[in-house]
């Protein structure tokens, strides 16, 4: 009979997915109600469902198989990727979550799933010996986060995972770049990329390209910035590389 053994070996399941196993809606109703009782089965949100390890009374479900089960178009993005990639130092109690199906935010064992529109499924990976995760690579990981910073993860935190990067590949970058053919994104990506551009490998050709897209338009890189740059036509804030290299971010 078909029970909490089969169910464990799965990362999430629905409803759907035990009926597959024991052959009608109603028998898989009653298992998952039953388990649930006996502490063996946690609901996360609506017909989403994790087993517990009874060795250690944790959910078996990373926050990671989460996100991705969120529907059939979820993905790991943003602060989030860089997490999972081991970039980021700093832990956070939230995942973002891109989809082209909204789903409300919601929690689970302490950890808050926040939805991100997705704009298109370029550079979306499944990262090697995994299954069930899928995530932005690297490079759109980079771009989407530039694009965002202010909504997530804030500016400090993104120069601080830029600094741990050896190298970016910029045909890609320049793939998802045109992908959103954003003015503003080319600004703030060649000015921020420019300043790491010999730790990171990337040519002049680069920072020349994304110069070119810039348009003639002045910008705000933040709401605090003071400081003109003539060259990508942004206000930045005094300082920024040399106070986030030295721990921390100019007071303003």
């Amino acid at each position: 009979m078909v029970g909490y053994a089969e169910l464990s070996k799965m990362n999430t399941f629905t409803l759907n997915d035990v009926c597959n196993l024991v052959g009608n809606k109603k028998t898989a109703s009653s298992l998952v109600l039953r388990l649930s009782k006996k502490g063996l089965v946690k609901k996360i949100r609506n017909n989403l469902y994790t087993c517990i390890n009874v060795a250690d009374g944790q959910v078996i479900a990373s926050k990671y198989h989460i996100a991705c089960a969120i529907n059939e178009t979820a993905y790991i993005s943003h602060h989030s990727a860089f997490e999972y990639m081991g970039i980021s130092n700093q832990v956070f109690y939230e995942i973002y979550v891109s989809s082209s199906k909204r789903f409300t935010d919601f929690e689970f064992e302490g950890i808050t799933y926040r939805y991100v529109p997705s704009q298109f499924d370029l550079g979306v990976v499944s990262p090697k010996n995994t299954k069930g995760i899928r995530i932005t690579s690297l490079e759109r990981t980079i771009v989407d986060s530039i694009k965002d910073f202010e909504k997530i993860g804030g500016l400090e935190e993104l120069l601080n995972c830029i600094t741990s990067i050896p190298y970016l590949d910029e045909n890609q970058l320049i793939k998802y770049l045109s992908a959103y053919d954003m003015q503003f994104l080319y600004q703030k990506t060649g000015f921020i990329l420019e300043h790491y551009k010999d730790q990171l490998h990337l040519s002049g050709e680069f920072i020349n390209y994304c110069k070119s897209k810039i348009g003639k338009s002045t910008r705000y890189l933040t709401k605090e910035s003071t400081k003109y740059d003539s060259q990508w036509k942004l206000v930045v804030p005094d300082g920024i590389f040399q106070m986030v290299e030295q721990g921390g971010m100019p007071l303003v």
